[in-house]
């Protein structure tokens, strides 16, 4: 950190491969910017992850990069196709993922519901995603029958016991409405329920829910506005969170944090690489925007994300949309960089109150 006057973070950027270069630069363009106008620094160091960092390095995830986010105050990721980003949040033990869902108003129209169904739309998905399907035994084998593929769910107690306090602790400052997803029918063993009753003691203004989570993916769909924060492990959040994008419009404007007990943390969009429009300049930041607008709430920049999120909402409700937003009417169709120039001017304009 900086002096006490004009406090310094220092970030990684991972740009990785597809559009993620297109939309981090664009973020840290924003970054800094809004560092100007709200008094404080940014160091910016590059990091490699995936393809990239495997033909430098020979490697996925580098021994460079690991060193290089030590002692670093946020990760700015990008997307990879394949290879270093389960090292990594396993590395840092990002196992806290949160994954807000917010519709803004001038985008009502462009959900896959119908406007009533989504106005008002604020809900926050908990991911653990450190452990679960992704990180348990795999491999291929054979038998009898000839060769098979496997995947293990494992949870330890404590995994779900941790991640279901930071969940309790989300919904005790919303709207104190937890919904915990979960399969016990098909996999008893895991008992998301009680463990998450269990810690619930320790926050008794919060509801606890739990929905099987097929139900609750229809849930999500026919009466989304129900929901204020749904915990789900690694798989089941996963996907649950990509329903966000069609409520919202696009999955190109949903944002994430990974984060660590310590609060260090990984910001990312939920979107992937996208090879089909990569290189076009037509890639929307606002999903890597939103993950960075988590970064500085989580730095307590609370002045410099509401002044982001005004100028955001702005920039759309006076029409102007990405390729993925299917411009229609008296909608303007802009590239990456022009909409990174229309926040820029907007950015100086929004005032932000104490």
């Amino acid at each position: 950190m900086g002096s006490l006057n004009k406090p310094c973070y220092r970030i990684v950027a991972i740009p990785g491969e597809g559009i993620g270069p297109e939309v981090v630069e664009a973020s840290l363009k924003i970054l800094q910017r809004v560092a100007q106008l709200e008094g404080f620094t940014l160091l910016l160091d590059y990091g490699w992850l995936g393809s990239a960092a495997l033909e430098q390095f020979g490697s996925g995830f580098p021994q460079a990069t690991a060193q290089l986010c030590e002692g670093a105050d946020g990760i700015v990721f990008g997307a990879i196709s394949q290879g270093g980003l389960l090292e990594l949040r396993k590395h840092f033990d990002f196992f806290c993922n949160l994954r807000p869902i917010r519709i803004v108003n001038s985008l009502l129209h462009k959900s896959s519901l119908r406007p009533e169904k989504v106005q008002g739309l604020d809900m926050l998905i908990v991911r653990e995603l450190v452990s679960g399907i992704y990180f348990g035994l795999a491999g291929r084998a054979s038998d009898e029958r000839g060769a098979y593929g496997y995947h293990t769910m494992r949870y330890y107690d404590e995994e779900i016991r941790r991640i279901a306090r930071k969940a309790l602790q989300q919904a005790q400052q919303r709207r104190g409405l937890l919904t915990v997803a979960h399969k016990e029918n098909a996999l008893p063993h895991l008992p998301w329920t009680r463990l998450v009753q269990e810690e619930a003691t320790q926050f008794p203004g919060v509801i606890v829910e739990s929905m099987l989570v097929d139900n609750l993916a229809m849930q999500m769909v026919l009466n989304p506005q129900r929901f204020d924060v749904i915990l789900a492990g690694n798989m089941f959040g996963d996907i649950l969170s990509d329903i966000g994008g069609a409520l919202v419009g696009s999955i190109g404007l949903l944002g994430s944090a990974s984060l660590n007990a310590d609060g260090f943390g990984l910001y990312e969009a939920i979107h992937g690489t996208a090879p089909d429009i990569a290189g076009k300049g037509i890639a929307n930041p606002l999903g890597t925007l939103g993950a960075c607008i988590l970064m500085l709430q989580q730095w307590g920049e609370t002045r410099a994300a509401q002044r982001i999120i005004a100028a955001q909402d702005r920039i759309l409700a006076k029409g102007y949309r990405t390729a993925d937003l299917s411009p229609q009417g008296e909608e303007i169709f802009v590239n990456t960089e022009i909409l990174v120039e229309l926040l820029l001017e907007e950015l100086s304009t929004v005032h932000i109150l104490n």
